[in-house]
């Protein structure tokens, strides 16, 4: 190598049908965009047996190598996520593929449901990750060994790093780059994208409070039900008991068993979604605080910070309707 010229890092990005484009050409821009600034990243996307793939969109992507070659190397590997994942087992193709990179690479990384394969081929176990909030439950349910982290945009442990959905693929990308190259240049290249360094707050404020089945008891739902129509009602765990005709403590053994939750969690999460509802719509943070049950909007503005990481106003500003 000529006195003065980079390294070159080359990133494996491993994809497979049905990928999701935008995991793959997120971080993808990242890395180009930082290259123009004086970088030297080496893009490669691969997948098992150098294939073409399908993505998301329908859209084909041609491999550049094959991952299952033995000559193939890269720095970091990147494995992007599918809609399928969450349901499906892992294909033997995918851990193979995995297996045999992560084996030379000083840096293995997933976004999304990526972190479904990563899993799958045990190379989380022990370690701290994420996923997209709408199946952060089902990754640890699925491999326990992992320490799902819900809320996070993106996860470091060691010289692994996993990411939360979609878009939060230029987030791990950005992070990734400042490790690299520190924080000058991931500010440059971030500004240059129209995206936050750090976003503020967890992927929380994307996801709704509550997910879940309807619970199997009809007095539970109905009670549930009641809850949901006046968020600022006087919803105490003696009122809802009366109102089911049920003991306070047989109504609490019940929201544990069916909703996984206490009785006063489960109404302080209603509330909290009903202000978002109303903020999304247009209300202040005062009127919102008002309809929802919270005593003031002092009260809204701590809950919104203990959930979201975000103020009401900040979340307000970030997710109202574009129309006027």
């Amino acid at each position: 190598m000529g006195k003065g010229r980079k390294a070159v890092h080359r990133v494996g990005i491993l994809v497979f049908d049905g990928v999701k484009l935008l995991d793959v050409a997120g971080p993808s821009e990242v890395f180009s965009e930082a290259n123009r600034m004086g970088a030297a990243y080496e893009l490669v996307l691969c997948s098992p047996g150098g294939r073409q793939v399908t993505s998301s969109t329908g859209m084909r992507i041609p491999a550049d190598a094959d991952a299952d070659a033995d000559d193939v190397r890269f720095d970091t590997v990147l494995v992007v996520g599918g809609d399928l994942l969450p349901a499906h087992p892992v294909g033997a193709d995918l851990l193979s593929a995995v297996h045999r990179l992560s084996k030379y690479a000083s840096r293995v990384s997933s976004v999304c449901t990526g972190a479904f394969i990563l899993a799958a081929a045990g190379l989380l176990d022990g370690r701290r990750a994420t996923t997209h909030w709408k199946h952060t439950r089902t990754l640890q349910r699925s491999y326990p060994e992992v320490a799902v982290e819900p809320d996070a945009i993106f996860v470091r442990d060691g010289c692994l790093y996993t990411s939360a959905g979609v878009t939060a693929g230029i987030d791990l990308a950005l992070a990734m780059l400042e490790d690299d190259h520190g924080d000058e240049l991931a500010r440059s290249v971030a500004q240059s994208l129209v995206v936050f360094l750090q976003r503020p707050g967890g992927q929380s404020q994307f996801s709704p409070s509550l997910r879940g089945p309807r619970p199997r008891t009809s007095l539970l739902r109905a009670v549930l039900d009641a809850v949901a129509a006046d968020p600022a009602g006087d919803h105490s765990v003696s009122r809802l008991a009366a109102r089911a005709g049920l003991s306070a403590r047989h109504l609490t053994r019940l929201f544990r068993s069916e909703v996984g939750t206490t009785p006063a969690k489960y109404v302080e999460l209603i509330r909290f979604d009903a202000a978002k509802s109303m903020l999304d719509a247009g209300h202040s943070v005062t009127s919102a605080a008002e309809r929802a049950g919270y005593g003031s909007s002092e009260s809204l503005r701590r809950a919104f910070i203990h959930h979201v990481g975000v103020p009401p106003r900040a979340y307000q500003q970030r997710f109202r309707s574009v129309r006027r």
